[in-house]
């Protein structure tokens, strides 16, 4: 997945000094900027998919508010790979966020109604539901070496959910191995028991989400350990891409 950093840089800032002005209240919507790979104007769908009714258009280099953002479509543009959508109100409609500017990796605006995700198991034939997971995760907290933890970020994931191993080579073939339905790449608003999941060339890494932004994750914080992090920890101190989030499927058992 292509990053989306420098993309984003200016308007963070920007947005940064008006919360200051405005007395860092957290904004309800959010400033982009349309960008399209052909400079030709960008669709406005009725839901956030490419299949969907277009409503409009919006122009390259169009300033734009939004109003909400939701999942929907995996869409490869401008900006790399992502299924978040954004809602324009000026429009009465979804573009994908891979072609507008907004300062950010992950989410800017709230969620549109009806668009928070969350952890399941529906399909997943999974011994221990999301909850389950995350309490097994939160029992199992170590700072001392542990040799079964050394290494084996998958497998701790699939312990978690009941099974011995995940039936997969590594994190990054688990990710490849995910059906795209249960997949949202890109995505940073990680549900508790979602499972996120990151690229570095080779094996990868994935963790098991407790919600809020926070995840337990082995290896970060000493090998062998099974510690608190969060995504932009894994990125900074490891180097890794983040590929997106995904519900807990396991080769093992499909």
């Amino acid at each position: 997945m292509r990053s989306r950093t420098l993309k984003r840089m200016a308007a963070a800032i920007a947005m940064t000094a008006a919360a200051v002005l405005a007395g860092a209240a957290p904004a309800l919507a959010a400033a982009g900027t349309v960008h399209t790979d052909s400079g030709l104007p960008l669709t406005v769908r009725a839901a956030p998919s490419t299949s969907a009714s277009a409503v409009g258009s919006v122009a390259n280099g169009t300033a734009v508010t939004i109003g909400c953002q939701s999942n929907g479509e995996t869409v490869t543009g401008k900006y790399g790979t992502s299924d978040i959508w954004d809602y324009l109100p000026a429009s009465n409609g979804y573009v994908s966020d891979t072609y507008v500017y907004t300062g950010s990796d992950g989410r800017v605006a709230p969620d549109c109604a009806g668009a928070t995700q969350s952890c399941s198991t529906a399909g997943t034939g999974d011994p221990h539901t999301c909850a389950e997971a995350v309490t097994w995760a939160k029992a199992h907290v170590h700072t001392t070496y542990d040799a079964d933890y050394y290494d084996y970020c998958d497998r701790i994931n699939a312990w978690a959910y009941g099974f011995s191993a995940s039936g997969s080579t590594t994190a990054y073939v688990h990710w490849t191995q995910i059906p795209s339905g249960y997949k949202h790449p890109g995505d940073t608003e990680v549900p508790a028991g979602g499972l996120a999941f990151f690229s570095n060339g080779g094996a990868g890494h994935t963790m098991i989400s407790l919600g809020g932004g926070q995840f337990l994750s082995n290896d970060i914080h000493g090998a062998g350990t099974y510690t608190q992090t969060t995504i932009a920890e894994i990125k900074s101190k490891w180097g890794q891409t983040y590929l997106g989030w995904a519900q807990p499927w396991f080769k093992v058992n499909h």
